[in-house]
């Protein structure tokens, strides 16, 4: 088998304002995992808050070049990606398990997720985010969202306009799902308190309201308001579930941060077992990036899969949201091909 690799940069519409950061772009590294003729595709993109960047990308997919080589079936390297994790970040390793599969779907001739032994997938509603922003410009953004078909949206939060610039979004899309992110930035007391207030607006869920670290004190927001509670950063792997069971309503599971398709399998179901719900999640990243991750909506109350529809110019199509809904073709492998 051989590696190829090549980078290219991510713009997005239009800054993404969090709680914590605020960014316009980020680069991105397209991995190539070719065998008997057939080629797949995955992508890894950098991120300061996981700190990778794109020399540390492209040093680690130099160093496994060799080692990649010495397998000779796809099969086999799929099967001891699990024993890379110690050594790779998890964005490249599911950019390696995403190129995998790619393969694999592809020299099948059919899509992952049937590959993968799934039921055909049905197209599924994914929610766009919208920025910590003033709440004129959220309202104005709600409303474009709601005349392409959005049914779903998830509100950045964090800061003293949340009150204002949630009803703003309500008023603009009054039939919509209002998912929440404050990306860890209130407390407790807070988050109680504003869902509270917040109840006329018919809040879908809270992710992450609180900084990572204390399942506990999501438990006690859990206690004290009908609102579902979601862990982002607090359900990064499997091992984190135990302390969460109870807690919280649902987790949220991101490819690029667990390291891979088997491993958000691994974690959605483990979360069915302690009764959790499934909110699948993304960084932003292109049609590539996000494919592995349509392949398993099936399994997802919550969809946030809109990476992709935050850039200017998408290097890749084959996914959809454009209006609000993923749509898998029949293609092979994770369905993506290049757009120019």
């Amino acid at each position: 088998m051989r590696l190829g690799w090549r980078s290219y940069p991510l713009r997005l519409r239009e800054p993404l304002r969090i709680s914590r950061s605020t960014m316009s772009g980020r680069d991105a590294v397209q991995v190539d995992l070719s065998h008997d003729g057939v080629t797949g595709h995955g992508e890894v993109v950098t991120s300061a808050y996981y700190g990778l960047d794109r020399a540390a990308i492209l040093d680690l997919l130099a160093d496994l070049d060799q080692r990649v080589s010495g397998y000779d079936e796809p099969e086999t390297l799929l099967a001891e990606l699990p024993a890379l994790a110690a050594e790779l970040p998890a964005g490249v390793l599911a950019a390696l398990d995403a190129a995998v599969h790619d393969l694999l779907g592809r020299r099948a001739g059919m899509p992952v997720y049937q590959w993968l032994g799934r039921p055909t997938l049905a197209p599924a509603s994914t929610a766009h985010t919208i920025g910590l922003v003033r709440p004129q410009h959220a309202a104005a953004t709600a409303r474009a969202l709601a005349r392409r078909g959005f049914q779903l949206v998830k509100v950045k939060c964090g800061d003293a306009a949340d009150p204002d610039r949630i009803a703003a979004v309500r008023a603009a899309m009054p039939q919509a799902r209002l998912v929440l992110d404050p990306n860890g930035a209130w407390t407790p007391e807070q988050t109680v308190r504003l869902l509270d207030t917040l109840r006329p607006h018919r809040i879908d869920a809270v992710e992450q309201p609180i900084a990572p670290g204390t399942p506990r004190l999501l438990a006690w927001i859990s206690a004290r308001t009908d609102v579902p509670v979601i862990a982002d950063e607090d359900a990064a792997t499997v091992v984190h579930l135990d302390a969460l069971a109870g807690a919280v309503a649902g987790i949220n599971v991101k490819i690029a941060r667990c390291g891979g398709i088997h491993a958000a399998a691994r974690i959605a179901a483990t979360a069915r077992g302690y009764g959790m719900d499934l909110m699948l999640g993304c960084l932003v990243a292109s049609s590539l990036g996000i494919a592995p991750a349509v392949h398993l909506t099936g399994d997802a109350r919550w969809i946030d899969l809109d990476g992709h529809l935050l850039l200017t110019d998408d290097p890749w199509t084959g996914i959809g949201g454009q209006d609000g809904v993923l749509r898998l073709t029949d293609e092979p492998g994770l369905g993506v091909r290049a757009a120019r």
